[in-house]
């Protein structure tokens, strides 16, 4: 993968989240960084993150709705 294509990819990464809302606490859920597609990066995620983003994919239905993509606040993740 070329540099800049390396670049591209980390950028568009970083204005995106795919959101997984909670389905008995209105407002809060977990949120991961991602693409336009909704592609997470697991290998640049913390062990935390990745811990946390393979719950939410377990719990969906049970404690999660259904992920969606959203352009993410310039606030999270720094």
């Amino acid at each position: 993968m070329s540099m800049s294509m390396t670049n591209t990819s980390v950028a568009t990464s970083l204005r995106f989240e795919v959101w997984f809302e909670s389905l008995f606490n209105n407002g809060r859920g977990l949120a991961f960084p991602c693409d336009e597609t909704g592609h997470v990066d697991i290998n640049s995620l913390s062990e935390r993150g990745r811990s946390n983003y393979f719950f939410a994919r377990t719990m969906l239905g049970r404690e999660y709705a259904t992920p969606r993509v959203v352009r993410r606040e310039s606030s999270r993740f720094h």
